[in-house]
């Protein structure tokens, strides 16, 4: 069951709530459920995580007059036998009571076949046999006749209004609590009462949570919410209206958050402000290289020495920069550069085969049926 928010937890002494539970001799649905009765009260904590029980609530409770005993029989729950047994009547007529709309179910549950099984408080049902007798025997009433040669069955939105006022009665967040009214409003009307979205997105963030967690299986939570949507036009109406109200407030309070509202955890938690990124600055185009005049035949072509700075050692690029390894390599063959060693056997090619330094170069032979670039072919 859900958390209340109007009070926090501060020094005192707090337990967890499956040390509460064991204590309160209660099993986790037990407990749920008296939470969400409003019959043991948790505090949410101010960092978030699990709510945890005040250790003078349990004392509280365990020193009330029959405990264990009297606080289990408050959330004891049945199902369509037991609570006809209970009030000495069939099952058919107990399930034409439920369906007619004067029991109100508490809980429910899916058996084997996914089907939903109701569940009621047995205090109620001994309520209801010492506040309205004539329902137990005899021939019903007109009105529940009615009612039930109609199709009607209450127990849907009787337990779906019980759900949402407790849920309200357990949070004074204005967010949360428009959160809980939302969740009676299928996608589309939603969002036609809601047209922001980060605004339905925060709903999902703040809407109460049960003490233990989401628990349950993949079925049984798609049936809550589908349980949780109102059916009936008027019914439909009264919840855009309720949600309006919520909404309003909730506004009035605080906005929903944006994208980018909320500070970065890990730099707030160290003091620091966020760093702004710097903004990115775009390289400087390379000039054009001018294209060199084609050599006439016969004339020798001096190659050009390296530029100082290609000649230099390339300094990294730059992150974001265009100019990079294959840029470079581009550049110096528009600019003529050559290895030395490929400038010195060119020269050789054209003098006869001399090395530089007067001695002849060996011939150098096929290789793999390939010549080795730069070699001079002999005849």
């Amino acid at each position: 069951m859900p958390v209340t928010d109007a009070v926090r937890t501060s020094s005192v002494h707090t337990v967890a709530v499956s040390r509460a539970a064991a204590e309160l001799v209660l099993k986790r649905g037990e407990f749920e459920l008296a939470v969400h009765l409003g019959i043991v009260r948790v505090e949410a904590r101010r960092g978030g995580g699990r709510p945890r029980v005040r250790q003078e609530e349990i004392d509280r409770l365990r020193t009330e007059d029959g405990f264990p005993g009297a606080l289990r029989e408050r959330v004891r729950t049945v199902g369509t036998a037991e609570g006809a047994r209970l009030l000495g009547i069939s099952p058919v007529r107990f399930t034409r009571l439920a369906r007619a709309g004067c029991v109100t179910p508490v809980a429910f549950y899916l058996n084997r076949y996914r089907a939903v099984v109701w569940l009621y408080l047995a205090q109620e049902l001994g309520g209801l046999a010492a506040r309205s007798p004539e329902l137990l025997v005899g021939r019903s009433p007109a009105w529940m006749r009615d009612r039930l040669d109609s199709g009607t069955d209450c127990r849907p939105r009787n337990w779906r209004s019980r759900r949402i006022e407790r849920l309200l009665t357990l949070t004074d967040d204005p967010w949360a609590r428009a959160a809980v009214a939302a969740q009676a409003l299928d996608p589309a009307q939603l969002a036609e009462v809601v047209d922001d979205p980060y605004e339905r997105a925060y709903f999902a963030r703040v809407r109460p949570e049960p003490v233990f967690g989401p628990r349950g299986s993949s079925a049984t939570r798609d049936a809550m919410a589908r349980l949780m949507l109102a059916e009936e036009p008027d019914e439909i109406l009264w919840r855009r209206v309720n949600l309006i109200m919520e909404l309003d407030s909730a506004r009035e309070l605080r906005q929903a958050p944006r994208p980018g509202d909320e500070r970065r955890p890990d730099l707030e938690a160290l003091g620091r402000p966020p760093v702004p990124a710097e903004p990115f600055e775009p390289a400087e185009p390379s000039r054009p290289v001018a294209p060199t005049e084609p050599a006439k035949p016969g004339e020798r072509v001096e190659q050009a020495e390296p530029a100082g700075d290609l000649a230099r050692p390339a300094e990294p690029a730059v992150q974001g920069s265009p100019v990079g390894l294959l840029a470079r390599l581009r550049l110096r063959r528009v600019r003529g550069y050559r290895h030395p060693r490929e400038r010195a056997g060119r020269t050789a090619a054209r003098s006869g085969g001399h090395h530089p330094s007067g001695r002849r170069r060996p011939v150098a032979g096929p290789r793999g049926g390939a010549g080795r670039e730069g070699a001079v072919e002999g005849g």
